[in-house]
């Protein structure tokens, strides 16, 4: 029997031995398949079936001696089941494979089937593979080398601990309690890859207090009050290269580790109730830092930047001229570049507070400041206008609530309160979206909200703990599904690794130190999570968004990433001191932005990094980052200088309220609805008016594309650009009985387009009362050129169809279809729903939060920017319009053109230059091209 053992296990140890032969086998052979595409290299197709065919015969031979290895040796644990039927999965598919492509070779069949089940092989060899590493290496293999896990344990603290306990003469329950943590410490760091839940080599678990004093297959690893019995002990002294030496993967513990393992088994092996913080964790309390006594410097940003300069051995740069600081304000607090005439009144200006008079200014500047910072906050809380969840109604906007708080500059606190505690208006942000089919474990609503609050609003990463104990933090499974069952209508059973442990979770906030959040309905502990959430005691809330505001500023956190708060920061006291001095301003987060962009720190010269490498992990703060301009201002600077180059928006803040629907004539095919051709509609709509005396009536109309509009048979107007809103005064024209508004639209499309009208009549009358009437179903039109009177009150429409609507996604909603007193403006690009245009230049989908936009310039952008047919096209139009507005005078545009994109006129060899491109009798084209050379200039792409 004994003989029979060694045979068995030294065969399953030959599984890793085996695997490559299927993982080189079918890889190759795949990518040679992939070349054989469209008909391609046939003469590889005799080398590619013999590789199949060994390869298919290698995976069934490395899962049996795998399974070998598994029933023969001390492997357990979630991991080992997962990679263990992956592998089986494996090696049946690629014996499917091997005889799909066995057939289809000798009938002359299409190799379709055999390409998609090859395909799926490769996919599942892979995360075979992946788990096979995770065994061989630790579940956190390749997640360990990232810079931001590159969180190496401290052997000083050790050391430190070690001399201070063997100096007493018996230990306090403080000191044990640091003895066990620090023993937990180096099991996490040395010994959980093959002693962990997921693995239980040899039965032996030292993950908890259980795992540990249970002991494994060899008997009680730990023996408390005698280390030499003690089978964890017996291991970790024997010397290198000896087959039962732990650890048997990585460095083996140095004499200092294993000192203090003997020391705190021989003292009894006391479990610390405390939770083992095995990284790094900052501090929840948050403390405002007295200010340093600089004398060179008055604003108290500065003088904590003074004494980290002093400590970094760097002198303080001359500020940005006011020609740089106004262009930069500009575009950070309202996103808009500043008008010439702004910039020559600022840099004329003699008074010393101008600066923080213009940042003053620009704050109250409610509607451009909402409507820059909303960018922010949209992809900051996943918030967007259309997308994956919307159509099945598992998720909704909260851009309503989210405008009216930023206009009103809501109080944070309060905005955290009522996303967290929402109303209608703000559930959007912990409703997730509800995926269609099955998902699994850690992309549920719950687990998403979880994960939503966890990263956007406390900078920390649920997402991996969502599925199992964390590896880059110290959050376990345990904690985010207590986190997560405060949104759950009943208890959430836990999943590790999308397989349920039996366990039911136990509704608890992330950090439980803060407050209880239970509660019998949900109602009850959304309300508790709203006041846990803005304590000032939750100093992680403050610093958070602190953090990010510094970053969208500055360019780069004083914490980096922004969504890993519990990194170091180049500086704890400032940002400690500029949280702080946040909640003490009623958390206003204009304040904080005004304390920012006032300091002398935000007034540096940018600083251009040699990489991206040492931005982010050999950090030393020298002045602001230099920062490319995002897609909104790209967008919106054309938009205000060229031509608007957005016709409309999702979200207008200036929207009235009308019941308009936009109509068409409804285009049948015998029965069949079908999208209308191009051509001419006519539409009617017959009203009656009492015997009252009218003050004034007027009437807004969009016709896509030209229209002609009569009321009583008289023509009242016309226009050609649906995007342009007809506003006429229809006071003279209205009667009292019967009306009639009559229409005619013309689309001029080519190809099936809908001509669509949309309309809307307001008529005052002297007694104060009013009267409404906007485009709907009670419309009717026809497809048929009519008889000369169709336009007039007495022409009989009976026979004319009703109208139809196809739907509005195309058009959105037009910001000046309004009665209201309102001042014309090009759409701002944050009220725009996506638009290829916006996301080639990084508008991100808003399916996950995002906290930071990737800067680095793409190949996408760089095409769309060169040969993009929507950004030519704006050139186009923006040229023909400037041409007439200077009237074809080349000095005049080129001046302008620098004015009002570069703050400053040209140089005289850049005029020079210009001039001579453009010409005496400037082109279309050739103005096209100024337009974009200044575009894409770095001077005008990056925030100096």
């Amino acid at each position: 029997m004994e003989t029979s053992n060694w045979i068995l296990q030294l065969l399953g140890r030959l599984h890793p031995l085996l695997v490559h032969f299927p993982i080189g086998l079918l890889v190759v052979s795949f990518v040679l398949e992939l070349l054989t595409l469209k008909g391609k290299r046939n003469s590889l197709r005799e080398g590619i079936k013999f590789m199949v065919y060994i390869g298919a015969f290698f995976a069934i031979l490395s899962a049996i001696v795998g399974w070998l290895l598994k029933t023969q040796e001390d492997y357990a644990g979630n991991l080992v089941v997962n990679h263990q039927n992956t592998g089986i999965a494996t090696a049946v598919l690629a014996l499917a494979t091997a005889i799909i492509l066995n057939y289809s070779l000798r009938e002359s069949k299409k190799l379709t089937l055999y390409r998609s089940i090859f395909t799926i092989t490769i996919v599942l060899l892979s995360v075979a593979g992946h788990l096979g590493a995770n065994l061989t290496h630790g579940e956190d293999y390749l997640t360990a080398v990232l810079p931001s896990n590159n969180t190496k344990y401290d052997n000083e603290n050790t050391v430190a601990l070690l001399q201070d306990l063997k100096s007493a003469d018996s230990l306090s329950i403080l000191q044990k309690d640091k003895l066990n943590l620090e023993v937990r410490g180096i099991f996490a760091h040395k010994c959980y890859q093959c002693h962990g839940e997921n693995k239980k080599k040899g039965e032996l678990v030292l993950e908890n207090k259980a795992g540990v004093f249970k002991g494994g297959e060899t008997g009680l690893a730990v023996v408390p009050g005698n280390a030499k019995e003690s089978e964890i002990y017996k291991r970790i002294i024997l010397p290198a290269g000896h087959k039962d030496v732990m650890p048997t993967k990585g460095k083996l513990l140095t004499a200092d580790e294993i000192e203090l393992i003997r020391l705190w088994i021989d003292e009894g092996a006391h479990w610390s109730d405390q939770a083992l913080k095995v990284f790094p964790e900052a501090e929840l309390a948050l403390i405002k830092p007295d200010l340093p006594t600089a004398t060179n410097v008055n604003h108290p940003v500065d003088k904590l930047v003074d004494s980290y300069f002093a400590k970094e051995n760097i002198e303080w740069s001359t500020s940005v001229n006011d020609r740089f600081f106004i262009k930069r304000a500009y575009l950070d607090i309202i996103g808009l570049l500043p008008e010439p005439a702004a910039i020559n009144t600022f840099i004329e200006d003699t008074d010393p507070k101008k600066r923080e008079l213009l940042i003053d200014e620009l704050l109250s500047d409610s509607d451009n400041y909402t409507q820059h910072w909303l960018s922010f906050w949209n992809d900051l809380l996943r918030n967007d206008y259309s997308g994956t969840g919307f159509i099945t109604r598992g998720r909704s906007q909260i851009t309503g609530w989210l405008y009216d708080a930023l206009q009103k500059n809501k109080p944070y606190d309060v905005m955290v309160s009522e996303l967290m505690n929402p109303n209608k208006d703000s559930e959007g942000f912990i409703k997730g979206i509800e995926w269609r089919g099955l998902v699994n474990a850690s992309q549920t609503t719950e687990m998403q909200a979880a994960q939503n609050i966890g990263q956007s609003l406390l900078g920390t990463n649920v997402k991996c703990a969502s599925c199992h104990n964390s590896f880059v933090s110290n959050l376990t499974l345990d904690q985010v599904y207590g986190f997560a069952s405060i949104f759950a209508k009943e208890p959430l059973e836990l999943n590790r690794c999308d397989i349920p442990i039996g366990k039911i979770a136990k509704v608890n906030f992330l950090y439980p130190e803060l407050g209880n959040v239970d509660g019998e309905t949900i109602d009850d502990r959304l309300l508790k999570l709203s006041e846990v959430m803005i304590s000032r005691d939750n100093g992680r809330l403050y610093r958070t968004i602190t953090n990010r505001i510094w970053d969208r500023l500055m360019g780069r956190g004083i914490i980096e990433p922004v969504d890993e708060m519990d990194n170091a920061p180049w500086d704890g006291e400032l940002l400690d001191w500029l949280s702080a001095d946040f909640i003490d301003s009623g958390a206003d987060l204009k304040h904080l932005i005004k304390q920012i962009m006032t300091s002398k720190a935000y007034q540096l010269p940018t600083v251009n990094y040699i990489s991206a490498a040492s931005v982010k992990n050999e950090y030393v703060f020298k002045g602001p980052l230099l920062r490319r301009i995002s897609a909104e201002q790209f967008s919106d600077a054309i938009s205000q200088v060229i031509t608007p180059i957005y016709t409309a928006v999702e979200f207008n803040p200036n929207e009235e309220k009308m019941p308009a629907l936009r109509v068409w004539h409804h285009e049948k095919d015998l029965t069949n609805t079908v999208l209308p051709l191009p051509g001419a509609r006519y539409f009617r709509k017959n009203f009656k008016l009492d015997h009252k005396q009218i003050t004034n009536a007027s009437a807004l109309i969009s016709v896509d594309d030209v229209y002609e509009l009569f009321i009583n048979g008289k023509k009242i107007g016309q226009g050609s650009e649906w995007t342009e809103v007809g506003k006429f005064d229809i006071t003279t024209h209205l009667k009292a009985g019967k009306n009639t508004i009559a229409i005619k639209g013309i689309n001029e499309g080519k190809i099936d387009n809908p001509a669509s009208l949309l309309f809307a009549m307001k008529i005052n009358f002297k007694d104060g009362k009013s009267v409404k009437l906007f485009s709907d179903k009670t419309w009717v039109s026809t497809n048929v050129g009519p008889s000369t009177n169709w336009s007039s009150v007495d022409f009989n429409d009976s026979k004319w169809l009703e109208v139809h609507n196809y739907g509005t996604d195309n058009w959105g909603k037009l910001m000046d279809f309004t009665f209201n007193d309102y001042q014309k403006s090009f759409a701002r690009a944050s009220l725009v729903k996506q638009h290829p245009f916006m996301k080639a230049l990084g508008r991100p989908s808003r399916e996950i939060v995002i906290s930071k936009r990737e800067e680095q310039a793409t190949l996408l952008q760089a095409l769309e920017l060169t040969n993009g047919a929507f950004f030519n096209k704006k050139l186009e139009q923006g040229s023909k319009k400037w041409l007439k507005e200077y009237n074809h005078n080349s000095t005049l545009i080129v001046d302008n053109v620098y004015q009002k994109l570069l703050g400053r006129l040209p140089s005289s060899d850049e005029k020079n230059i210009l001039l001579n491109a453009l010409g005496s009798e400037p082109s279309t084209e050739n103005l096209q091209d100024i337009f974009w050379s200044v575009l894409t200039s770095p001077e005008f792409q990056f925030i100096n």
